[in-house]
Formats: C-alpha cells, structure tokens, sequence
C-alpha cells in the first residue's frame, strides 16, 4: 500500500507540474508573445491573465465534483481539456484565439490541484498531509522552474508555439497514467482505508447550498481568503509576469541574469516548502505560526525592494527573490491545510476548492493592473522608466501588510 501510494503522488505530481508551467510560461515568452501578436504591456497582461479567470471561477465547482463525482474522474476529464487548450495555444493565429486557447488551459488544469489534494486526504494520515502537500508544491516549483531557463532554451530551438505545443501533448501521455493508475481511496483499490475515523462516499449526493453556507459563515475562512488575494496578486501579478521586465529596466540585466534570479522562486518552492510541511507538522506543530511569520517577512522584503531601489547587488537580488520565493509561494500549501482543517472531512473538496480561488482573484486582478501602470507611465527607447516599477512595488508593499494583518485574524488549526 504505501508503495502504491507514492506512485499515485508522483503521477499527480507530474500534472502539477504541468499546472505552474503554464501559470507562469508568460513571463519567458513575453517578448515573443508581443511580436507574435503586435499587442501591448496591458493586452499581454489579459492574454497572461486569461488562464487565472476560469482558473478561479472553477475552483468551487471543481470542489464540489471533487466531493461528489469523485477527484480522479474530475482530474482526467478537465487535464484532458487543458491538454487540448495548450496545443490550440501554440496553433493560434491571432491575439483573440490564443485568450480563448489560454482560457481553456485555466479551465482544465482548475480541477488539479483540489482534486489531488482530495486524494492524498485519503491515501495520507491528517499528521503527513502538510508534508506531502509541501512536496506537492516543491513539483510545482519545478514546473516553474521549467517555465524559466528550459522554456527559454527550448523555445529558442523550436520556437515558442512548437514549445507549448510539445507540453500539451507530454499532458495527454499522463492524463493516461492518472486514468490507469490513480485512484480516488484505498477502498477503490479494494485496500483497508488509511485515514482513520473517516469514511466518505463519492456518491454525487451533497447539500451543495448547506455545505456553502458553512464555509461562508466562518470568519477565519475569510482571514485565509483576504491572505491569499494579496499573496496571488504578487505571486502571478509580480513574480509570474512583470518582475522580468522589472529587473531588465531597473537593473539593467540581460534576460539570462534576469532568468536566473527569476528562478530563486522556484528554488524556494522545490527545496523550502517540503522543510516548511515538515515544521509546521512535526517542529511548530502549528499552521498559524508559519503563515504569521512568513508574512511579516514578506512585509520586509518588499520594504526592501523598495528603501535599496534600483541599489542592490546581484547577489542581494538573488536572496531578496529567493526570500520571496519562501513568504510567498512555498508557505501557500500550509494555507490551504488550515482552510481543509477548519471543516469536516466531508467537505474538505469544497473547502479547498473555495479557497482556492482567491489566490487567482489576486492574479485577476493585479496581472492587468500592473500592465496598466507600466502602459501609464509610456515605454521609452524598448523600457518602461524605473518610476513605474516603484510604484509597482509600493502597491505590493501595502498588500503585504494587509496579508499580514489578515492572517494574525486567523486561528490555529493544527491537529495532532
């Protein structure tokens, strides 16, 4: 069984990782998708963005599949649309095809994470799980880091559709492996459940209005939601688009150096968030402690950026990022556990299905608005001033304290 189980993790893993590659893949290409479809700053931040709309919107039916149909049947059906939406992307022949191409990867790969989640809540003791979702997240930080130096690389041998093309194709081969192998509880697999005190049923029957009004109702659910606004809005609206820009106009990098400190978000995510589960479960015994100091760190590191503005060195920009990468990114499935753990096991897809959608408000939201302060302030010989870019980050700035004041709402959920 436990053989079995880490097998289930690896294949769900790999699609994950599929996930962050195509959150961020933007922000390598940015510059071929502008040439490519002659479009501006603000129209790369919709067509970047238009994977995070239904992305978000599908968050709560995901959960409710999830709860109801079942995760693995909701994981292959939706992977395969996306699957499908990638390779539409690298075939589109204009700016509104590619939007609507982008959008239907949002669409699929919605189901992935929630759905994985909802599986591993059976196949793992309540103690792991903050362990196998921080290995969950360092996968996806391995995506990113695909979406970097690989993708850059790639993309300059075959081109950036054919680059997109190959992912969406590589998806179809382990959508078949999650349909093969993966199932929805060890009771599926005729083996004896692993999670104790807990049965559950994936028989579609469910007071949807009742389960909702739940979640709804408990304040510190909204603590959590309010967090992950902000964090999603410097993660996708920051990190996962315009920080390239941001260290070639200010600092003057080339696009490797660029791609390099770039990828200290990826380093934090695959070597950090595993050490982050492991402290939160075994060390700290806590949730809320991680999430309270993270977040005041994040509230730093952002004072940071912006007192040694256009001063630091690149070994400081190296740290500052990878810092970052831990406050922002690494710590995110530490939130979603505390959200999972704030109601009954029945309604964990729901749960985390709903809080799952605000980090992509936050991309919604902040992905296009940073396009428009750059467009605001005019380009200037292929760079936009340094003057936008500050404040870019005093925005930030000011979301990180609100995430920090947020989360100090919030309760401690950590069960032994």
């Amino acid at each position: 069984m436990n053989r079995h189980r880490w097998i289930l993790f690896l294949i769900l893993s790999a699609q994950y990782l599929v996930v962050y590659f195509h959150r961020v893949s933007p922000a390598v290409i940015a510059e071929d998708l502008v040439s490519s479809f002659n479009i501006s700053a603000t129209a790369l931040g919709v067509l970047a963005s238009a994977y995070f709309y239904p992305y978000a919107l599908m968050q709560l039916p995901v959960g409710i599949l999830s709860d109801s149909w079942g995760p693995k049947k909701t994981i292959v059906l939706f992977s395969l649309i996306a699957a499908l939406g990638a390779i539409g992307f690298g075939l589109a022949p204009y700016f509104g095809l590619a939007v609507a191409a982008r959008a239907f990867v949002g669409l699929g790969l919605a189901a992935v994470f929630v759905s994985s989640m909802r599986i591993f809540g059976l196949w793992f003791r309540g103690a792991q799980l903050a362990r196998v979702a921080g290995a969950l997240m360092a996968v996806g930080g391995i995506g990113w880091f695909s979406a970097t130096t690989p993708l850059a690389m790639l993309s300059g041998l075959v081109g950036w559709r054919m680059a997109i093309i190959m992912v969406g194709c590589a998806s179809i081969v382990i959508i078949f492996f999650i349909w093969r192998f993966v199932e929805d509880s060890p009771e599926s697999k005729g083996l004896p459940p692993i999670v104790e005190d807990c049965e559950v049923i994936f028989s579609g029957k469910r007071n949807i209005p009742g389960d909702l009004k739940i979640i709804l109702r408990n304040k510190y659910f909204w603590s959590i939601a309010v967090w992950f606004i902000m964090r999603g809005g410097a993660l996708f609206g920051f990190f996962g688009l315009w920080a390239g820009p941001y260290l070639k106009d200010v600092y003057g990098l080339s696009k490797s150096e660029a791609g390099g400190i770039l990828s200290m978000i990826a380093v934090a995510m695959i070597f950090v968030s595993p050490v982050i589960g492991h402290l939160s479960d075994k060390t700290l015994r806590s949730r809320k402690k991680i999430l309270v100091w993270s977040s005041l760190l994040n509230v730093l590191c952002f004072a940071s950026a912006l007192y040694f503005f256009d001063r630091l060195g690149i070994i400081s920009l190296y740290v500052l990022f990878f810092l970052m990468g831990i406050t922002i990114s690494s710590v995110g499935t530490v939130a979603i556990v505390t959200a999972k753990e704030l109601f009954p096991d029945e309604i964990a897809g729901t749960s985390m299905g709903m809080i799952n959608l605000f980090p992509f408000i936050g991309a919604i939201i902040f992905q296009p608005l940073m396009g428009y302060v750059l467009d605001r302030a005019g380009m200037s010989q292929g760079a936009y001033p340094p003057f936008a870019y500050r404040e870019m980050l005093w925005i930030y700035f000011i979301t990180s304290i609100i995430a920090f004041l947020s989360i100090l709402k919030c309760k401690e959920t950590f069960r032994a």
